[in-house]
């Protein structure tokens, strides 16, 4: 006999996945997806006809009611605020089978969604992640269909047309992430350039609680500067690695068992335009447990 947690435990990859692109904090999503399941071990089952869609109502409504508060708190973040990154190769974000899929959880879409309005993030979340209809939406937020589709559109001019910023071939990127871990390690200046846009983006966050730079490091020439002088003042010993993180190859950096920090790239045209590196400790743990279990 089927029980209300093995039930539940059927829907909960796809929740968490739903609440993390809604939040943009893996530890944040774990507590809405808890938090539905304790609303649904309470409500009478057979009031619940289609348990997919009343669990994916329950987390996006959690998820709208929590992004207002975090908003609040981003407002006072210490330095730049970026996204909990998640290792994806165990399937916690579900299958990433395609660019625009890959797209949906990488830490570049994920900044792009603060520009929404939570309502604006949920519809498109809804739409573009899991294919729902705009009048699925529209029952799940309970707006009208037009409304939605009103949102949808706005969204979609704030962020641009999905899929337009993902290289599709993933063995070419996985091969520079490699090439940049490896002069970043050796302390390679001059192949480390070639790995780099002319107007690469270096954006830390430490929350305050490490040192990371407080605003972006720009331009070819300043980022490698900054890291190679990073790595001969704070990095003696650290290990680096290629990691699968929200989509794509990325990099973690290991002192002995502490994960000190991990990066996203984002690549266009065969070079890296953005690196994106989560150094907070805080944002660090949801990934740290994953990579232990690796």
């Amino acid at each position: 006999m089927t029980t209300t947690a093995d039930e539940f435990e059927n829907h909960r990859p796809r929740l968490f996945g739903l609440a993390y692109r809604m939040l943009g904090s893996a530890q944040e999503a774990e507590d809405a997806v808890q938090d539905a399941y304790l609303r649904f071990s309470s409500t009478e089952r057979a009031s619940i006809t289609h348990p997919g869609a009343w669990l994916a109502k329950v987390v996006t409504n959690l998820c709208l009611s929590r992004l207002t508060s975090a908003r609040a708190r981003r407002e006072v973040y210490v330095g730049e605020w970026l996204p909990e990154p998640v290792l994806t190769s165990d399937g916690t974000l579900g299958p990433l089978e395609s660019a625009e899929q890959r797209e949906s959880v990488s830490l570049a879409m994920l900044v792009l969604l603060e520009r929404l309005t939570p309502t604006e993030r949920a519809v498109f979340v809804l739409r573009e992640a899991f294919g729902y209809g705009h009048r699925e939406i529209a029952e799940a937020l309970e707006l009208t269909e037009a409304n939605c589709r009103q949102l949808y559109r706005r969204a979609v001019r704030r962020v641009g047309e999905p899929g337009s910023r993902f290289e599709a071939e993933p063995e070419r990127r996985r091969k520079l992430v490699e090439s940049f871990i490896a002069a970043a390690r050796e302390g390679d200046v001059t192949t480390l350039e070639k790995t780099l846009a002319a107007d690469v983006t270096w954006t830390g966050d430490g929350g305050g609680k490490v040192s990371a730079a407080r605003r972006p490091i720009e331009g070819r020439d300043r980022v490698s500067r900054f890291l190679v002088g990073t790595r001969q003042t704070f990095l003696a010993g650290v290990e680096f690695s290629a990691v699968e993180i929200n989509g794509d190859t990325g990099m973690a950096a290991w002192s002995g068992d502490t994960l000190l920090s991990v990066v996203a790239f984002e690549v266009r045209e065969g070079v890296i335009v953005h690196a994106r590196a989560v150094l907070n400790p805080e944002k660090l743990d949801f990934v740290r447990r994953q990579l232990a279990r690796a």
